[in-house]
């Protein structure tokens, strides 16, 4: 089944009443009082919940969390961080609702095919690491409970929406895996690959999807683990398809080498079989509007852009699109032939990168006539997207236009009006 772009499953309009509601007001006195310390041990907090689940469950470090992400501690500071800014926001609902939190953890979690006993593993050993950390004469009975039901308001929050999405999928929860062929490999200039899959089961096509989603792959690993990574779909869709494109990640001084994206790289061609799930993802544009659209990209945050691009330029050619890339160099440039292609098949188009090897500076938004009303697509490392927010927060563009993706677990806290309960 399609999901339908401007569907409630993307936004809480709800929550904001309803939970803070659900708090009270003697947990949220509590709440407010210990925040602050809970938010100063979150780094002490987060890595010691990780190793007790893991202890207790191996099997979730094996097959279900990115251990590359785990070894960096990016994943580890996620969790803690967004209850943290959900508690918050309940203590303050003045402050901006952390929807957009919820959304983007909803998709990712479904992308994974999570269900609700694993809340409640979390939640063992997450409480666990607090008191071990803060001490069981601090965290008293009043402490506990006050923090019991904050947890439990954004889990039955997120349980809920999961199982929404599930079920506009058409599957029970969880069951979002499927047994792929491998149609065909591209490989790119810039030195990505390109995968097409299909159904390993003809009689049951992959879905459509709605045009910025992605999928989660999930790889047999040598050591016998099943890791699991999401792509964006870089294609139109709809024909029982589905294309995504993966850079090879070398190890660095500060992360190690990409093992999905790799394995990829070295082991998968045409004919072999492959593990996804269905499509998944928030950053989405509205198919039903009419109003221009901006993409601003770098890297292989390109392939978000490009499945977009795809669509527009098969349904709606004539929308007014903004197209800015930024990389190191031309041949760098991961589909940089499949987007200038689609670009020319579009009417009223603006595209323009810059190349750092060619001298070309940084991607700078004030050189370009930003369209009237227009929507903000941007994905791309941590500092490209804090740069570029920046810049169009600095050009007039309200924060409500902006929209973007950082294939990291913990994107969300790019906002800067949600990081109080983090200082």
């Amino acid at each position: 089944m399609r999901l339908a772009p401007d569907s409630t499953l993307n936004t809480f309009p709800e929550l904001a009443e309803s939970t803070t509601q659900g708090l009270g007001a003697e947990h949220a006195e509590v709440i407010r009082a210990t925040l602050p310390l809970v938010a100063a041990h979150i780094d002490q907090i987060t890595p010691l919940f990780y190793t007790k689940m893991f202890a207790a469950h191996p099997e979730l470090l094996r097959d279900r969390f990115n251990r590359g992400n785990q070894h960096q501690g990016a994943q580890q500071r996620a969790l803690a961080a967004s209850i943290a800014v959900f508690a918050t926001h309940l203590v303050d609902p003045g402050l901006p609702h952390p929807q957009e939190l919820l959304a983007r953890i909803g998709h990712k979690h479904a992308s994974l095919g999570v269900t609700e006993p694993e809340y409640r593993i979390v939640h063992e050993h997450l409480f666990a690491a607090i008191v071990e950390v803060l001490g069981a004469d601090v965290v008293t009975p009043e402490i506990a409970a006050a923090w019991d039901r904050v947890y439990w308001l954004m889990a039955t929050t997120l349980i809920d929406f999961e199982r929404e999405l599930y079920d506009a999928a058409g599957v029970a929860p969880g069951d979002v895996f499927r047994e792929t062929r491998v149609a065909q490999r591209i490989d790119d200039p810039s030195g990505a690959a390109t995968f097409v899959v299909e159904s390993a089961d003809p009689s049951e096509p992959l879905p459509g999807f709605v045009p910025g989603q992605y999928i989660s792959v999930g790889a047999r690993l040598p050591d016998g683990a099943r890791q699991l990574r999401q792509y964006s779909l870089i294609n139109r869709g709809g024909d029982g398809r589905l294309a995504f494109t993966v850079r090879k990640v070398p190890a660095d001084a500060d992360t190690p080498a990409g093992e999905v994206s790799n394995w990829l790289h070295d082991t998968v061609g045409a004919g072999d079989t492959l593990e996804i799930t269905l499509p998944f993802g928030d950053l989405t544009i509205d198919t039903e509007a009419t109003t221009p659209v901006v993409l601003i990209s770098a890297g292989i945050g390109v392939t978000p852009m490009a499945g977009i691009l795809e669509y527009l330029a098969a349904e709606t050619p004539t929308r007014r699109t903004v197209i800015l890339h930024a990389d190191r160099s031309t041949t760098a440039h991961p589909l940089r032939e499949t987007v200038d292609e689609l670009a020319h098949r579009l009417a009223d188009v603006y595209f323009r990168a810059w190349y750092e090897a060619d001298g070309h500076g940084l991607l700078d938004v004030t050189k370009v006539h930003l369209p009237e009303d227009a929507d903000y697509y941007l994905c791309g490392g941590t500092g490209f997207l804090q740069y570029v927010r920046a810049e169009l927060m600095s050009a007039g563009i309200p924060s409500d236009r902006v929209h973007f993706e950082l294939f990291a677990p913990n994107d969300w806290l790019l906002d800067a009006d949600q990081q109080p309960a983090l200082a």
